[in-house]
């Protein structure tokens, strides 16, 4: 069923003209996602705005062309200049870089730009195949569960944050005051107003979202100062890049490990693709008959964090289009997205609105060949964007980012509200503190609030007893808890090996 619905979004996609908001999101994805710190999380906070006018499956379609292409942008910066233009991009540069170094730059982006499609494509078509289940699963909840899977997504999000359990739900309880500002959906009143009209309908997603993220990252790269990339640096010759995409298919086993892993990694909200590509090629590593090999120009050592990085994409759209709980940054951007456009996060986003999700399955599937196609054709070119002085880079990002905010509502109140965020948001990354705790919290804070006077209502203020009556809802009690006991569990097991 999901296959013949996926068949004809791609004849509607290549049939209507909409590819070319996948190729203008697949450019955009290369472009944020070679220049550390933006990334596609950025690329789409600036988007949302512009996706006001457009239609659902349009916005879509360019979303989905973002999310796609970041990844392997990222990887282009990571090999010719040991700087990861995105963080999972970071393992890639222990065997890349050497490689580029050592004169096989065009082979280790060619491996690159096939590991990351090959992967993408094994994402996602694991996602299709889950869809009808999850149709299934999501029938089976109610307002209780719904709860517990908000106080669920919260936990694991926070407890993900390796030694920054109490910042992430801290961070989380931000998210949640911010999204109880407004009118009460139960009883009417206003909240937290500060006596402003501009809050009686809660603080707006969009500005928040791009302070959050577009904002803040332009304070911290303005008050580092410079260039991205020194201009010292040298890009290293591109040749052999056939070679490099033989490679992948030669290691088809290496390719699969890391797609698989990508995709179970991405499907656990919080953990993404900075862990999927890490956990990729330490395996790889460990399961390699030459390990001393790795770190030194190996190309497998590109092969698996590669392959993992693109899977995790579908991965991490399981949680999300299921339950509503964003699998990473980049879906918590792109709820915002859906929100923007009338469509609900949760179990109604799945069962309302499948042609969306299936034009995302499509913009994903695009974007993951397009990007590697494009990035390998104008490599050599694109790289160049990293030696950008921050004085030009930060106004231009800025000032587009206010004013599509502005242009959004015709609301100053917007653009002061992303300000403050991008304030907030730079002084959560220099202490340290999870955003997407906090972003989580505010896109569900209104379903956890209504899914609980709801489930109080159902059983006349007995709660818990509701709960012991469910079996599903007695699984997510014992996951909330399981998750919170980790670090503990982690801590212990580490001093008694």
């Amino acid at each position: 069923m999901g296959v013949d619905v996926v068949l004809q979004a791609f004849l509607g996609v290549l049939t209507s003209g909409s590819v070319m908001f996948v190729f203008i999101g697949v450019l955009l994805g290369l472009c944020f996602g070679m220049i550390p710190g933006l990334g596609g999380t950025t690329a789409l906070a600036l988007l949302i705005p512009i996706t006001y006018s457009m239609e659902s499956l349009d916005a879509m379609y360019l979303a989905g062309g973002v999310m796609g292409a970041t990844s392997f942008g990222g990887s282009i910066t990571a090999i010719l200049l040991n700087t990861p233009g995105t963080a999972p991009n970071a393992a890639t540069t222990f065997d890349g870089y050497p490689m580029a170094q050592q004169g096989r730059a065009g082979q280790a982006i060619g491996a690159s730009a096939t590991a990351s499609a090959m992967g993408g494509l094994l994402g996602l078509f694991t996602l299709i195949l889950f869809i009808p289940l999850a149709k299934e699963i999501v029938l089976l909840f109610g307002p209780v569960e719904f709860l517990l899977l908000t106080v669920l997504g919260l936990v694991a999000i926070a407890v993900s944050s390796r030694g920054k359990l109490l910042r992430g739900l801290i961070a989380g309880g931000f998210g949640l005051m911010f999204a109880f500002v407004g009118v009460d959906t139960i009883s009417g009143a206003t909240r937290f107003t500060l006596d402003t009209d501009y809050l009686w309908d809660g603080i707006p997603l969009v500005p928040t979202l791009t302070g959050l993220f577009a904002i803040s990252q332009m304070i911290e790269l303005a008050l580092k100062g410079g260039s991205v990339v020194s201009s010292n640096t040298t890009i290293a010759s591109i040749s052999g890049i056939w070679q490099g995409a033989a490679a992948v298919f030669k290691h088809w086993t290496v390719m699969v490990r890391g797609s698989v892993i990508g995709t179970i990694i991405g499907a656990i909200p919080g953990l993404g693709g900075t862990v999927a590509s890490f956990i990729a090629y330490t395996s790889t590593v460990q399961s390699s008959r030459d390990p001393s090999s790795f770190g030194k120009g190996n190309i497998v050592g590109v092969i698996a964090p590669e392959s993992a990085n693109n899977a995790k994409d579908g991965g991490s759209l399981v949680p999300t289009v299921a339950f509503g709980i964003p699998g990473s940054a980049e879906t918590a951007v792109f709820l915002g997205i859906l929100v923007l456009h009338g469509i609900e996060p949760g179990p109604s986003l799945l069962l309302q609105n499948e042609r969306e999700i299936y034009g995302l399955i499509v913009a994903l599937t695009l974007s993951a060949v397009g990007a590697s196609v494009i990035g390998l054709l104008t490599a050599r070119w694109l790289v160049r964007i990293t030696f950008v002085n921050v004085n030009i880079l930060v106004p231009l990002v800025v000032t587009i980012s206010l004013t599509g905010v502005y242009v959004l509502q015709g609301k100053p109140g917007d653009v002061l509200l992303a300000l403050i965020m991008g304030i907030f948001g730079y002084l959560m990354i220099r202490f340290d503190y999870p955003r997407l705790t906090l972003v989580i919290a505010l896109v569900l804070g209104e379903t956890a609030e209504r899914s609980f006077h709801q489930s109080l209502l159902i059983s006349d203020n007995n709660l818990v007893g509701l709960i012991m009556e469910r079996p599903q809802a007695i699984i997510l009690v014992l996951a909330t808890l399981l998750t919170l006991l980790l670090p503990a569990l982690r801590k212990r097991g580490k001093k008694t090996a």
